[in-house]
C-alpha cells in the first residue's frame, strides 16, 4: 500500500521519457542510458536517501513533512531565530505542495491505467476521459464510508500487482538480456555526455520512478519502519528494475512499442487482465495519497494552521484511516477538473513532479537542520549528507521545472494558495490572541474580586473553553459574569493544547489546578496525530479530584465578531480571508462534539 504511487509508476515513467515536448529518440544508447539514470535514481533517492537515512526522522514513530516540522521545533532552544522562520516556512510550503500531488497523482495513475483501453482496442479511445471520471468519481464518494472494510485486500492486490510486474519484466528480458547493461552507472555518464543539455531536460521524465519516495515517508506511522524496508527490498524493488528493464527491452526489439511500452510487455490473452490489474492498483495507489492528504489536513488542524475541519474516524482500529468532507469535495472536483482539462496522461505527466521534487529538496534542506540540533552530527557529518542527497534533488527539480509551462504551474498554484491560506489562519489566530489579551482582565484579578465581593452561586457546573494564556481570563467568563451576576457553584477554565509528538500518553494528557470559590483550570494535552475528546478530558478529571456532573454542566463558548481596523497586523484582504475562514470554520460545538443542548454562546466583538 505504501508504495502505490511509486508502483504505479512503470504505467507512464519511461514512455515519457521519450514523448512530449523533449523526446528522446528511442536508440540503443538513450534507452540504456535513461535505463541507467532510473536504476541508480532509485538506488539513491529511494533506497538510501529514503530508506536508510529520512526514515529515520521518525517524530516517535511519524513521519511526513510536518512530523518532521514538529521534531525540529521540539528542539528549537538550540535554533536562532532566523532558523526557526525557516523550518517554519520549509515546514509549511512543503506540506503546501503535497496537497498540489495529492489533486495530481489519482489523476495521471488512473488514466495512465484506463489507456490500456487504447492498446487493446484503439476505437475505445473515445472512452477514455469518461471512464477515468467515473472511476474517479466512484474513489472520492466512497471515502465516507472509509477503507476499512475494504483496507484488508489492498496488501494481497498490490502484491500480486508487484509480482506481475516482475513476471512480466522477467520474460521480456530474459529474450534481450543485453539490456542489463543498463545496471553500470557508467551508461548514465555516457548519456549526459552524449545528450548535454537535452538529458539534463530528461531528468524531469526520469524523476517519475520516484514521485512516491515522500508518500512512503508520510505513511510511516501507520505501517512502521520495517515492514517499509522488507518490502521495499524483498519484492518492491525488484519488481521495478525488472519491469523497467524489460520495457526497455521491448523498446529495443519492437520500436512501435514506444505507443505504450508497459502494455506492450503483456500476450494478447494477457492485455484485458491487466489493464483491470492496473486500474485496480492505481485506484489504491490514489486512495494512499488521498488518506496522506487527509493525515495532512488533521495535522495542520491540531498544529494551529487550519481552522477546524469536520474530520470524521472511519475505523475504530486504524488512527490514520480518516475522512475530511469538505476536502474530499475539494479534490473531487480538483482531479476530476485535471482530467477533463488536460485530456491524457501524457499530458498530465507535465505537471507532475513539480511539487515532489520540490518537497523532497525541503526534507533534505529540514534533515540537516535536524541532523545538526537532535542528531548531534558535526557540520561536515550533515552537510557531507545532505549536500550528496541534493545534487539529485536540485537537479531533478530544476529539470522539472522546466515544465512549468507545460502544466507544472498548476500543483505552484495550489501550493501557493494552501500556504496562503495556513500562514493567514496562523497569524489571524496570533493576531486574535494578542487582541483578546489586551482587552482581558488578568486571572489573579478576577480571583481577588471573587473574594472581595462574592457574587451569588448557581448550582451545577460551567466549563468555559479557552485558549487565553494562562495569566487572563477568557472574555466569555467576563460577559457572562458582567451580564447574568452569577457564577456556577463549580467554574472550570479547559484549554485543550497540541504538543510536537503524534501522540499524548493518557497519564499525561489532563492537569487540574485548583483555586479558592471554586475555580479549577483543566489542561489537556494531544498529539498533533490525536483528535480531542472533551468527556474523555472531564471524565479523566475526576481521578484528579474534580468531580462533574456531566449532565448539569453547561459549557461556555466565546462567539467571535471580527472587524479590521487601521490598527490590524494584516493588510485588508488577509483580514477579510481570516474574517472568512474563521465564519466558515466548525463550530466548537461539533468539533469537540458536545451536545448543543448543553452550549451557551456568548458573542465577543475584537477589533483586528
Amino acid at each position: 500500500m505504501v508504495y502505490g504511487d511509486i508502483g504505479t509508476s512503470p504505467l507512464y515513467a519511461l514512455r515519457e521519457c521519450f514523448l512530449g515536448l523533449h523526446a528522446l529518440a528511442p536508440t540503443r544508447s538513450n534507452v540504456v542510458g535513461i535505463l541507467a539514470l532510473i536504476v541508480w535514481s532509485l538506488v539513491f533517492v529511494v533506497s538510501i536517501k529514503y530508506l536508510l537515512v529520512v526514515l529515520r526522522a521518525d517524530n516517535r514513530g511519524e513521519g511526513g513533512i510536518l512530523a518532521l516540522m514538529a521534531l525540529i521545533q521540539r528542539g528549537q532552544h538550540r535554533l536562532s531565530k532566523s532558523e526557526k522562520q525557516l523550518v517554519l516556512a520549509l515546514g509549511l510550503f512543503g506540506a503546501a505542495l503535497l496537497y498540489g500531488d495529492g489533486v495530481i497523482t489519482p489523476a495521471v495513475s488512473v488514466m495512465s491505467a484506463v489507456e490500456g483501453l487504447e492498446v487493446a482496442a484503439p476505437r475505445l479511445l473515445p472512452f477514455v476521459v469518461p471512464l477515468t471520471v467515473g472511476l474517479l468519481l466512484a474513489l472520492f464518494l466512497i471515502q465516507r464510508r472509509g477503507t476499512a472494510r475494504i483496507g484488508a485486500i489492498f496488501g494481497p492486490v498490490m502484491a500480486v500487482w508487484f509480482s506481475v510486474l516482475g513476471v512480466l519484466g522477467v520474460t521480456a528480458v530474459w529474450h534481450h538480456p543485453a539490456i542489463l547493461a543498463a545496471l553500470s552507472p557508467h551508461e548514465a555518464v555516457l548519456f549526459f555526455v552524449r545528450n548535454r543539455g537535452h538529458g539534463f531536460v530528461t531528468l524531469g521524465s526520469v524523476f517519475l520512478v520516484v514521485t512516491g519516495a515522500e508518500a512512503l515517508y508520510a505513511d510511516m506511522g501507520h505501517i512502521g519502519r520495517r515492514p517499509i524496508h522488507w518490502a521495499w527490498f524483498g519484492l518492491v524493488l525488484p519488481a521495478l528494475l525488472l519491469n523497467y528493464f524489460g520495457q526497455g527491452a521491448a523498446l529495443l526489439t519492437n520500436p512501435s512499442a514506444l505507443v505504450n511500452p508497459f502494455y506492450a510487455l503483456a500476450p494478447g490473452w494477457g492485455l484485458a487482465p491487466l489493464i483491470a490489474l492496473a486500474t485496480i492498483a492505481t485506484i489504491i495507489a490514489s486512495q494512499a495519497v488521498i488518506s496522506g492528504v487527509f493525515s495532512l489536513a488533521r495535522q495542520a488542524v491540531q498544529l494551529g494552521f487550519s481552522p477546524r475541519l469536520k474530520i470524521t474516524q472511519t475505523s475504530s482500529a486504524a488512527i490514520g484511516q480518516i475522512y475530511v468532507p469538505v476536502l474530499n469535495a475539494a479534490m473531487m472536483v480538483c482531479t476530476i477538473g485535471l482530467v477533463l482539462g488536460f485530456q491524457s496522461s501524457s499530458r498530465l505527466a507535465g505537471a507532475y513532479g513539480v511539487a515532489v521534487t520540490s518537497t523532497m529538496t525541503i526534507t533534505t534542506v529540514l534533515l540537516y537542520i535536524l541532523s545538526r540540533t537532535r542528531w548531534h552530527w558535526s557540520r561536515i557529518e550533515g552537510m557531507g549528507v545532505a549536500g550528496f542527497f541534493l545534487v539529485f534533488d536540485l537537479a531533478f527539480l530544476a529539470a522539472s521545472l522546466l515544465k512549468i509551462p507545460e502544466g507544472g504551474w498548476l500543483p505552484l498554484v495550489i501550493a501557493g494558495a494552501t500556504l496562503c491560506l495556513m500562514t493567514t489562519w496562523k497569524t489571524g489566530r496570533a493576531l486574535l490572541v494578542q487582541r483578546t489579551r489586551e482587552k482581558s482582565i488578568p486571572f489573579d484579578m478576577l480571583r481577588a474580586d471573587l473574594e472581595d465581593d462574592p457574587p451569588p452561586r448557581v448550582p451545577g457546573s460551567a466549563v468555559f473553553l479557552t485558549s487565553a494564556p494562562r495569566d487572563t481570563t477568557p472574555p466569555a467568563l467576563i460577559h457572562n459574569l458582567a451580564h447574568n451576576k452569577v457564577l456556577h457553584e463549580q467554574v472550570v477554565l479547559l484549554t485543550v493544547r497540541t504538543a510536537r509528538i503524534p501522540q499524548v500518553p493518557e497519564t499525561e494528557r489532563v492537569t487540574v489546578e485548583a483555586f479558592p470559590n471554586g475555580l479549577f483550570r483543566v489542561t489537556a494535552h494531544y498529539g498533533f496525530m490525536q483528535d480531542p475528546d472533551l468527556f474523555e478530558i472531564l471524565m479523566s478529571c475526576r481521578a484528579l479530584k474534580l468531580h462533574l456532573n456531566l449532565e448539569a454542566t453547561t459549557f461556555f463558548l466565546g462567539r467571535e465578531t471580527l472587524i479590521h481596523t487601521d490598527r490590524s497586523g494584516m493588510p485588508r484582504w488577509r483580514a477579510q480571508l481570516f474574517a472568512f475562514m474563521s465564519s466558515n470554520a466548525l463550530r466548537a460545538t461539533a468539533f469537540f462534539r458536545i451536545p448543543p443542548e448543553q452550549v451557551f454562546e456568548v458573542g465577543v466583538q475584537i477589533e483586528l
